[in-house]
């Protein structure tokens, strides 16, 4: 399906760059440390630079490869990808268990670098962060020089590199940051946001996974500029509210600011069993280590009082996944194993992973019970 660009959308397009134009321009950097755990292995034992070298669980248990270094994504080894395929692919990779105080400690050196320029600091993980920099005093206010001089720091403070990226917005600062990696710097000046933007394809949007991506594709669309002709009204016709997302991405529009604090929203426990959980029997024999563990969590995240919801995750043996989840104002062993059983009934067979969480809101006096009320859709991974 090819959508025609009509004059009236061109029309409503220009509407939509001068909203862009008139927008306050922020200056935002996205930092994003290069392979960061492999970085900081091969950091402490300089004997693996050069080396094929993965940071994840052991094969035989069923792991998945956090980060990997560039010599090992050169035969196609990636994150998230399962252990045993990225040995399939590269026999010489060298696997690592991931020791995650050393990345924390890591991680808060770079921090206090960010830090040093702005309070505006959005950390996305450990090692990948937003910086609004607009009214930073540092380097002549130049987000330029500032990102160039953080890179430097990174390196002689922590002993490893970053790429960042700047740009007007968070989103295209984000993709910036990945033009020139590793070890990069990549900006994009309000006025090349449209050409930049134009060229990109669908699947860089933030948001669109294989599945859309796809999707877009078939529909004609791929790249951004594709996607401009489309009108508002059909994009939500065919991805609901994300569709009015792309309507604006596409056209490197990102309003979100960057925040400094972030809200938790829930807190959650979740095991990758082998071999697989035969049976509900099974599932239900492990749901009071799980709890017991969720309890631990909800104490040190210090949000017994803000506990909302409960839910149970399971993943079956063909991948599909599904949760459940009901109204409740505090973790309860009894409402915990009636979601397993929804739960489980919905697949029906062996479960590779079992997970139980709480859904957090703003504290209450008083939530009233209510067990299925609304199911969560089934997710297909």
């Amino acid at each position: 399906m090819y959508l025609q660009y009509s004059a009236a959308q061109a029309c409503r397009g220009r509407t939509e760059e001068r909203i862009r134009l008139n927008a306050p321009v922020r200056k935002i950097i996205h930092c994003d440390c290069d392979c960061f755990y492999a970085a900081v292995e091969m950091r402490d034992d300089p004997a693996l630079r050069g080396l094929p070298l993965a940071v994840g669980g052991r094969a035989e248990q069923r792991g998945v490869v956090a980060t990997c270094n560039y010599e090992a994504r050169r035969f196609g080894v990636h994150s998230a990808m399962a252990t045993g395929q990225a040995l399939q692919r590269c026999p010489g990779l060298i696997v690592l268990p991931p020791n995650m105080e050393k990345y924390r400690i890591a991680s808060r050196q770079i921090l206090a670098i960010y830090r040093d320029y702005t309070d505006l600091v959005e950390p996305l993980s450990l090692d990948e962060a937003y910086l609004d920099v607009s009214d930073s005093p540092h380097c002549k206010g130049s987000a330029t020089l500032i990102a160039q001089e953080i890179r430097a720091r990174i390196q002689e403070t922590v002993g490893i590199t970053a790429s960042a990226g700047v740009a007007p917005n968070k989103f295209v600062a984000k993709i910036a940051s990945d033009w020139n990696k590793p070890d990069g710097l990549f900006l994009v000046r309000p006025s090349e946001i449209d050409a930049f933007v134009a060229a990109l394809p669908v699947k860089k949007l933030f948001g669109v996974g294989k599945v859309t991506a796809a999707k877009l594709n078939q529909l004609g669309a791929q790249t951004c500029g594709d996607l401009r002709t489309w009108p508002r009204q059909d994009l939500e016709h065919h991805f609901g509210q994300f569709g009015a997302r792309l309507y604006q991405l596409c056209r490197g529009i990102d309003t979100r600011a960057v925040c400094s604090e972030h809200e938790r929203k829930s807190v959650s426990v979740e095991e990758t069993y082998t071999p697989d959980v035969p049976d509900l029997a099974a599932c239900l024999d492990l749901l009071p280590g799980l709890f017991d563990s969720l309890q631990g969590r909800i104490a040190r995240a210090g949000a017994a009082k803000q506990v909302q919801k409960l839910y149970v995750k399971l993943r079956f043996a063909d991948f599909r996944v599904t949760t459940v989840e009901c109204v409740a104002s505090a973790p309860q062993p009894a409402l915990f194993a009636k979601l397993l059983e929804t739960g489980f009934a919905r697949g029906g067979r062996p479960v590779r992973l079992l997970g139980c969480g709480v859904r957090l809101g703003a504290p209450a006096n008083a939530l009233q019970l209510s067990l299925f009320g609304q199911e969560a859709a089934l997710e297909n991974g």
